[in-house]
C-alpha cells in the first residue's frame, strides 16, 4: 500500500509539473493562478500546496524541469553527430550541442519561461545558478573537449551562452520565427568558427 501511495503522489506531482509547464509556457507566470494548474492536472488545490507549497516554488520545480530537458537535448546531440556511423570529433560535436541549444531553448513553453521569466520570478543569482547546473556545463565541457584554456573557459562559456539566450529571444519575438531561427543557426555556426580559431 505506501508503494501504491509513494506512486500516486510522484504520479500527481509529475502531472502538475507538467500542466504547470504548459500553463506558463503558454501565458506566462503572472497570468496563471495555482487553480488554474491544479484544474489542468485534474486536483484540487491543495495537492499543489501540498506537493509544491507556493506558486513561486511550483514554477522554480518547472524551471529546472526545463533546464534539464534543454541539457538533455545539448547532450544527446553532441553524443552522435557523426553521418554515416563515424565517430564525431569534439568540434563537431559542440556545434551540435551548440545548435540542440537553440531549438530546445526556442521550443513553445520553454523559452518564454526559461528566459524571460524565470530571472524575474526567481531572481539573476537563482537563475544563473540553475543555467550553471545544466546546459552551461554541457558546454564547457564541449569547450574544454575543443582544447579551449582554463583560463579564458568559463569567459568564453558566459559570452556563447549569452549570445546563444539572445538569439533564442530574438527568434521568439520574429514575425518569422522559422526564417528567423535559421538565421540564428547560421550566425551560430560563423560565432562558433570564430570562437574555435583559438584552437587551431
Amino acid at each position: 500500500m505506501p508503494r501504491a501511495s509513494a506512486a500516486d503522489a510522484a504520479l500527481t506531482a509529475r502531472r502538475l509539473l507538467e500542466a504547470a509547464a504548459a500553463l506558463f509556457g503558454a501565458r506566462g507566470f503572472a497570468d496563471v493562478a495555482l487553480d488554474d494548474v491544479a484544474r489542468a492536472a485534474g486536483v484540487t488545490r491543495g495537492a499543489v500546496y501540498h506537493h509544491y507549497g507556493s506558486k513561486t516554488r511550483l514554477f522554480a520545480a518547472v524551471v529546472e524541469h526545463l533546464q534539464a530537458h534543454v541539457a538533455a537535448a545539448i547532450v544527446a546531440a553532441a553524443a552522435d553527430p557523426g553521418a554515416g556511423g563515424r565517430t564525431a570529433g569534439p568540434e563537431e560535436r559542440l556545434r551540435a550541442g551548440s545548435h540542440a541549444f537553440l531549438d530546445a531553448v526556442t521550443s513553445d513553453r520553454t523559452v518564454r519561461v526559461l528566459l524571460i521569466d524565470a530571472p524575474a520570478v526567481l531572481g539573476w543569482q537563482e537563475w544563473r545558478r540553475l543555467d550553471a547546473e545544466h546546459a552551461i556545463v554541457e558546454l564547457r565541457d564541449a569547450l574544454a573537449d575543443v582544447g579551449i584554456a582554463d583560463d579564458l573557459r568559463d569567459a568564453l562559456a558566459a559570452q556563447l551562452s549569452g549570445a546563444m539566450n539572445d538569439a533564442a529571444l530574438w527568434i521568439a519575438q520574429h514575425d518569422d520565427p522559422e526564417t528567423a531561427r535559421a538565421r540564428a543557426h547560421a550566425a551560430l555556426n560563423r560565432l562558433l568558427a570564430a570562437a574555435l580559431i583559438a584552437t587551431d
